[in-house]
């Protein structure tokens, strides 16, 4: 026989709501961050696009100590900027055995893909992370 669960028992059972990836652990609220803040974060993901690390680099030396929304949003763009980088690097090294060569064309496109991404999250207030991010400014 089943046994029957309480209400207060199906209270403690349920799953509790989780954030997404992107909002875990950010410790910025949406509603908090100004709409300055979030369009220099945007600018740094766009940028990134364009001109590597070198457009979000100005944008976060110049706006790191103001604002910590963009300090935040600006590292994380430096550190994938830097990890795309040194996989091009890696992959232009694997060319020679002809494993790199679709990496060549892979890298590019999920850059430009996970800027967008991290663009619009940014536009929102919310603390966007890469996946397969190497960590080097904290």
């Amino acid at each position: 026989m089943a046994k029957k669960e309480s209400p207060q028992e199906a209270e403690n059972t349920s799953e509790p709501e989780q954030d997404s990836i992107a909002e875990q652990g950010s410790g910025f609220d949406p509603n908090d961050v100004s709409k300055d803040s979030r369009n220099m974060a945007v600018l740094c993901y766009l940028l990134a696009i364009f001109t590597t690390f070198v457009g979000p680099l100005i944008i976060w030396l110049i706006k790191k100590d103001e604002d910590s929304f963009v300090d935040d949003q600006g590292k994380e763009v430096l550190n994938f900027q830097i990890t795309v980088i040194l996989a091009m690097l890696a992959a232009s090294l694997l060319s020679a055995l002809c494993i790199g060569v679709p990496l060549l064309f892979a890298i590019p496109i999920a850059d430009v893909i996970l800027c967008v991404i991290g663009a619009v999250k940014a536009s929102n207030g919310i603390a966007y992370r890469y996946p397969l991010c190497l960590r080097l400014l904290k």
